[in-house]
């Protein structure tokens, strides 16, 4: 059988003893990737009070720009989880960071090009989406194909939660941009980020000679090739963590994209690291937690009612409970409780990553990138309907009542549909039949 040079993956390398190192490497930069992928995707939020003072935006016309994000996380969410299940996810994600760095770092100087900034930043923001929309659903290829069960859920947890990358964002971003102006927010993610990618295509991608038919490609590609999406679809459980994953992420965008503005339109004279960075530093522990808690679930056996049972919990915290502070919001004349209520919502919405995140590498290994790709597809839909619809009740309104509420209610919604009709088996082997997906 022919050889081909193949770039290393995480399954070659954990099946390695003497590669240990190197896939605690991996992890390392898989998590330092993701937290330089958030500073590029915030940095328009926690500068678009200062841009829409400099450029005269109405608060209608920053949710344009702060929303086209999600119309370009919209396409490229199936076709980089396809490709990561049939390629490989490091691949992908070397390509998108590539990309979107770039992106990032010239943001500020096609803001200042003469044409208008109100367009050429929805622009921006769009190709930033679209760049950035293959980033967790190759995070979700490598984790099911590549890491044992019983790890998924601490992984995971680890990688996908908000609090590390929020303490950089907010801790980090929001001083460059007191002490050197918004448009260095842009810059140092984006050189960062440049330099992640020179290291990581260097020093880690730079491999032996592999097969293409290794021993992850030959079973769960063609395993891959074989789903029928129409009858995996027909599945409720399926559609309910669809559902879930769907209300969870469109009211996490709405929050990430508006809490800035929230606070300085509340609490004008509040430091800015304050409101960036306690809710995100409360998140960090409860979120390890999180994952521990379900890793030792499933090694205890029983291992589909504890993994539901514990999803259940989960999400109930991170959705049901959470709402709870969402609403407190609007009582609030005091800074320290405001921060407070957001810093316990985002403290159990860290419960998610445990619970719905990893609930489609329990429903459908074979294809989750894919199947990750449409659930962050619904999401960054309904997301961008919310970021918009927000900014435009603020407009009318001047009030944050309408907007907390409705937030509330979609949170609830998504738990109880999760609740009801959420499943922890396998789904995908049944349908493994002659059709391409």
């Amino acid at each position: 059988m022919p050889s081909i040079v193949y770039l290393p993956d995480l399954f070659t390398i954990c099946n390695s003893l003497s590669a240990e190192p190197l896939a605690r490497t991996w992890t390392l930069m898989l998590l330092l990737v993701t937290c330089l992928l958030y500073w590029s995707r915030m940095a328009m939020p926690i500068c678009a009070v200062t841009m829409a003072k400099e450029f005269g935006w109405s608060k209608t016309e920053t949710g344009i720009v702060l929303g086209a994000f999600f119309w370009g996380y919209c396409f490229t969410q199936v076709l980089g989880g396809h490709a990561s299940d049939r390629i490989g996810g490091e691949r992908v994600l070397l390509l998108s960071t590539s990309s979107w760095a770039v992106m990032t770092a010239i943001t500020p100087l096609l803001a200042n090009i003469g044409l208008r900034p109100l367009v050429t930043m929805t622009v921006t923001r769009f190709l930033l989406g679209v760049m950035q929309g293959v980033h967790y659903p190759s995070l979700v290829s490598i984790c099911a194909q590549r890491v044992v069960e019983g790890e998924r859920g601490f992984l995971m947890s680890t990688l996908v939660s908000l609090s590390l990358r929020m303490l950089l964002v907010g801790g980090v971003g929001s001083l460059m941009m007191d002490w050197f102006g918004w448009g260095s927010v842009f810059y140092g993610a984006g050189l960062l980020a440049v330099c992640w990618t020179c290291c990581v295509r260097k020093c880690l991608l730079q491999g032996p000679v592999f097969s293409l038919y290794s021993p992850w490609s030959s079973s769960s590609a063609s395993e891959s090739s074989r789903i029928n999406w129409l009858y995996l679809l027909r599945e409720p459980s399926v559609w309910a963590m669809i559902i879930a994953h769907l209300c969870f992420s469109s009211t996490h965008y709405t929050l990430i994209s508006w809490l800035p503005t929230f606070f300085k339109d509340m609490f004008p004279h509040a430091k800015d690291w304050v409101f960036n960075v306690m809710p995100w530093f409360v998140a960090l522990p409860t979120s390890l937690f999180g994952g521990s808690i379900s890793d030792h679930l499933i090694r205890q056996g029983e291992q589909i009612q504890r993994t539901l049972m514990g999803m259940h919990i989960y999400f109930f915290c991170a959705m049901g409970v959470a709402s709870v502070f969402i609403l407190l919001l609007c009582k609030t004349d005091s800074f320290i409780y405001a921060v407070a209520c957001v810093s316990l919502a985002v403290g159990l919405s860290t419960f998610n990553n445990s619970g719905v995140s990893v609930n489609v590498h329990d429903q459908a290994p074979s294809c989750a990138g894919a199947l990750f790709g449409v659930m962050n597809t619904c999401s960054a839909f309904t997301g961008l309907l919310l970021v918009y619809l927000s900014g435009y009740m603020i407009e009318i309104t001047g009030s944050w009542v309408n907007v907390f509420s409705i937030l509330a209610l979609v949170n609830v919604t998504g738990v109880t549909v999760f609740i009801a009709l959420g499943e922890a088996k396998r789904v995908d082997q049944s349908q493994i039949i002659s059709t391409s997906c």
